[in-house]
């Protein structure tokens, strides 16, 4: 783009709302949680200079390092269980005929509620007493889900991916329905079935999109907290006390602000560098030019 088309644009100055807003609210306070991670402070007493003490001892911590093998744990398995539903899901839905219309509306009911009413929905069907397999009367569901630790991570892949999966799928839909239809009606005049449509032009087709929903589903996966809280608490024992959580923990029930600071900090620095690394690594970097080239 050159300058002359660029000056044509809007002005910088509609943003300056937007920008305010975001320094107000995310800038300042991150500051202010870089400057707490270099003290000691319970969250009612006076503030002291501590140094690096709050970096030694998250990284000395047992349950930090767990936290952190957690979160990153819980990361690949989400976007392994979020991204091929939400992908077939979304070019199924992307089709004009009505059912799927009907369907659609179905699968993005889950957007409308809450993170916490999903949590307490769950916590409540997968009671081993009085839940959806007591219930049913089917003894393999009445087991206690939330309870073994073996069991409570992948309940908790589940639910987010229950809550979340119809966002992303809302993603590819869109994407999806931006293919133009002549290229499909042209490679079935060259013969091609409904797979190889889907993974000679769909996926790649896709391709930025895929980007695009794979970004926010790992760095989305750095901030789940208020679900994880209500159904399980980071239990049971420590089986799904991811960082987020883990950051609560430290800070509102060990009153150790300084070390939850840096906790917080460790969080904003892996979702950076998480959310530029795939930017770089998928070449999503080039998509603008290359829209702008068109």
């Amino acid at each position: 783009m050159t300058r002359a088309v660029r000056a044509t644009g809007p002005s910088g100055w509609f943003a300056a709302p937007a920008v305010l807003l975001f320094g107000v609210f995310a800038i300042v306070p991150l500051f202010g949680v870089a400057a707490l991670s270099f003290a000691h402070w319970d969250g009612l007493g006076p503030i002291s200079w501590a140094g690096l003490d709050n970096y030694r001892a998250a990284a000395a911590d047992p349950d930090t390092r767990t936290a952190v093998w957690l979160t990153a744990k819980l990361t690949v398995v989400s976007v392994l269980f979020q991204a091929p539903v939400s992908l077939l899901l979304g070019v199924f839905l992307a089709g004009r005929q009505r059912y799927r219309a009907v369907l659609g509306a179905l699968f993005f009911l889950p957007l409308l509620f809450s993170s916490a009413a999903v949590a307490l929905t769950f916590v409540a069907l997968l009671d081993p007493n009085f839940g959806a397999g007591t219930a049913l009367g089917i003894p393999a569901l009445s087991r206690d889900w939330l309870g073994d630790p073996q069991l409570a991570f992948y309940v908790v892949v589940f639910v987010i991916g229950w809550s979340f999966i119809p966002f992303h799928t809302l993603i590819y839909q869109a994407g999806a329905r931006q293919i133009p239809a002549e290229i499909y009606e042209a490679s079935r005049m060259d013969g091609a079935g409904a797979v190889a449509q889907f993974f000679r032009i769909t996926l790649p087709l896709l391709k930025y999109t895929i980007v695009t929903s794979t970004t926010l589903m790992t760095v989305g996966s750095l901030t789940y907290f208020d679900l994880i809280f209500v159904l399980t608490g980071g239990g049971p024992g420590n089986a799904t006390r991811v960082l987020p959580l883990d950051m609560y923990l430290t800070g509102f029930r060990s009153y150790e602000m300084g070390q939850a600071s840096v906790i917080a900090l460790v969080l904003v620095v892996v979702g950076l560098v998480i959310a530029l690394g795939l930017n770089r690594i998928t070449g999503a970097s080039r998509m603008e030019s290359e829209m702008e080239g068109s």
